[in-house]
């Protein structure tokens, strides 16, 4: 009999094990990465599009950069205080299949970017607040705004799990985020803007060697 194997470092990574007992559940939680892209661009590119006979140039720019700056702040508090929510009992699987998996395989290719079951009903959620909070037309051009900061962060959470970046900004997002993975998971939240971890305290900093 040959001897069993365990597998290797990279294919633990690379892993993508079941995270529902059913299957059609378990191939939703499984997304190519251009999905969010189908989803969302024709959405923003229509959302500024309707804003466009109601508001003028200059206001929708402001509008879409307000909306990029919330997401920003909702991508770090979202990753600091919901993914990484451990809780106890019978709620600690919800926090593996949330996030807890991702750090588990972390260049699974299929889960790297959120579900559409996920994403789209938060996108709604968020719709219905930026209409109430922001009210109408600015929600509009907000919402788009919000909505490109999304794909950016998913497009780059993806990127640097599975590309090496040439450009130094590129090159300084993928080491921050490893060191979020390998070295210290209560850092490092900004994933797309890591500024805010400077802001709220939560900068990943190299670890000294030991004397």
């Amino acid at each position: 009999m040959e001897a069993l194997t365990s597998p290797s470092r990279t294919e633990q990574l690379r892993a993508s094990p079941p995270m529902f007992e059913n299957p059609w559940l378990d191939r939703l939680s499984r997304v190519h990465p251009a999905t969010p892209l189908v989803i969302y661009i024709p959405v923003i590119v229509a959302l500024v599009a309707l804003s466009a006979g109601e508001m003028s140039g200059l206001a929708i720019a402001g509008a879409i950069v307000a909306g990029y700056l919330v997401w920003t702040l909702t991508e770090y508090w979202l990753h600091r205080v919901v993914f990484h929510f451990e809780p106890e009992g019978r709620w600690a699987r919800l926090h593996w299949i949330i996030h807890g998996v991702h750090h588990d395989h972390p260049n699974d290719p299929k889960r790297l970017v959120m579900p559409p079951g996920a994403s789209i009903p938060l996108a709604l959620l968020f719709t219905g607040l930026f209409v109430l909070v922001v009210g109408s037309p600015q929600w509009m051009p907000f919402e788009a705004g919000f909505l490109t900061g999304y794909l950016l962060y998913d497009m780059t959470h993806y990127y640097l799990h599975h590309h090496r970046p040439t450009s130094a900004w590129g090159k300084r997002l993928r080491e921050l985020h490893m060191r979020h993975h390998f070295q210290d998971d209560t850092t490092g939240f900004g994933v797309s803007a890591p500024w805010w971890d400077h802001v709220f305290r939560t900068a990943t900093h190299p670890r000294r060697p030991a004397r």
